[in-house]
């Protein structure tokens, strides 16, 4: 069926039932893998938005960088290699940004509210640093700016926590938010392979970029971090609030202690309140053991989960695929008809801005600790090991000790502590003669 057909069987359904589709024309800014599969699916969707929601979106103009490249499914009479003039263009009545990064995507955006025009987007990078500037002109100029695809690509999670979890004091959020960190450590894990050989997997499989850092540096996993501790705590947190520690020092031999041990190595964004005299949030992104019965251990391969916790409700998991073109695709187009909807019917939705919050500092957070370190192996060693952590309040959960000839090498896991208390404990453990070198250093989440 053409395009043609599948209009002209629209307007017949429309007709029989006596009301007009309300036309929606949609502006597209990017066009690569999850523009691509945003056009097919609203050609493939189209007549079941029709029946559902009474809109017809068209998409009249897609700005791109190069209009002579071939993009299967789009036609070439809709490419534009000016995105200032499509935002202004009068036959364009929505826009949906999928071209990522700070500018000119911010600018884009910004002219196209000021415009009167809602806006839709998945830049992730953008709502991390300019949140609530976009929210706030976005309620000046009363359109809508929706964003579900910037934090877990087909998973609801960012209108959850905006809609259905408004009256819920959330709690905690702890998640896996980047596929491509969760796919090297799944083949870690399950088939022996070493760091190197797992990313380089990723990169051929199209997981991780030529330049991998901004995954499995966690940089990723930090804007999405921010954004949903935005939402879900009523703050303001922006990128550079977020504690940031990568994957790429995790060892095969990590991995397999912590099987050893009943734990999954996983890279967890975590956001958390943490009461006091004075009400703090605490936001990071880092490995983390996680213990084998906790619904987040099992999430393999490039899959995303979000596990939230909240007075009321409890423990809530939220999962599925986390990238890829169709998935976050899917979840823009959903975002795309909300916003088509609110303009059809003159209204929009109210984009809460957070107040201002103190962000507790990674030294002062509190977490249970593993770490490994070589050490002679003589008597005595057990010991002066327990004396360092106990003049620095930590309390050793469980301690054993593997010996090969005159070395061995000793793994441990420590209660809550704070992790100043943890640091200042590993300066004066590698200050000891008996210990020859301290290996990973991983928090151990509860289960």
């Amino acid at each position: 069926m053409n395009a043609a057909q599948s209009s002209s069987e629209a307007q017949s359904q429309s007709d029989s039932k006596g009301t007009e589709p309300r036309v929606i024309n949609v502006g597209l800014l990017g066009c690569g893998v999850v523009g691509g599969a945003l056009v097919e699916l609203i050609h493939e969707r189209r007549e079941a938005i029709i029946a559902a929601a009474g809109i017809d979106l068209r998409v009249t103009q897609v700005a791109v960088r190069s209009a002579s490249k071939e993009r299967p499914g789009v036609p070439n009479d809709l490419l534009t290699t000016d995105a200032k003039a499509l935002v202004a263009a009068d036959d364009v009545d929505l826009v949906v940004e999928v071209i990522g990064g700070i500018e000119p995507a911010r600018e884009l955006i910004r002219s196209a509210m000021d415009g009167g025009k809602p806006v839709v987007t998945a830049n992730k990078e953008l709502l991390a640093n300019y949140g609530a500037e976009l929210s706030l002109a976005a309620d000046e100029a009363g359109v809508d700016l929706l964003f579900e695809a910037a934090v877990a690509g087909a998973i609801p999670i960012v209108r959850p926590l905006r809609e259905s979890l408004l009256g819920e004091d959330i709690t905690r959020i702890m998640g896996i938010v980047n596929g491509t960190t969760n796919y090297i450590l799944t083949k870690m894990s399950e088939d022996g392979q070493s760091y190197e050989a797992a990313l380089a997997e990723a990169q051929r499989l199209g997981y991780a970029e030529a330049d991998p850092t901004a995954d499995v540096g966690g940089f990723d996993a930090g804007a999405k971090a921010a954004i949903m501790a935005s939402i879900a705590f009523g703050a303001r947190v922006v990128a550079g609030d977020v504690y940031h520690e990568g994957i790429s020092a995790i060892t095969k031999a990590d991995i397999d202690y912590a099987n050893e041990l009943g734990y999954e190595i996983k890279l967890l964004a975590i956001a958390e309140v943490i009461e006091g005299e004075q009400r703090e949030i605490g936001v990071r992104v880092h490995p983390a053991m996680v213990p084998c019965n906790h619904p987040l251990a099992s999430v393999r391969d490039s899959f995303n989960a979000v596990f939230v916790e909240g007075r009321s409700a409890g423990e809530m998991m939220f999962y599925g695929r986390g990238a890829g073109g169709r998935p976050t695709a899917s979840a823009v187009l959903g975002d795309l008809i909300d916003a088509a909807a609110n303009l059809a019917s003159g209204t929009h939705r109210l984009v809460p801005v957070g107040e201002p919050c103190r962000i507790r500092p990674i030294d002062d957070i509190e977490s249970a600790y593993y770490l490994n370190a070589d050490v002679d192996d003589s008597p005595g060693v057990l010991a002066a090991v327990a004396t360092v952590f106990g003049e620095h309040n930590l309390s050793i959960r469980s301690m054993n000790q593997e010996g090969e000839g005159d070395h061995a090498r000793i793994a441990l896991v420590t209660h809550q502590a704070r992790e100043r208390d943890l640091q200042a404990a590993l300066h004066d453990l590698r200050e000891l003669a008996c210990v020859t070198g301290v290996g990973s250093v991983l928090r151990v989440i509860e289960s």
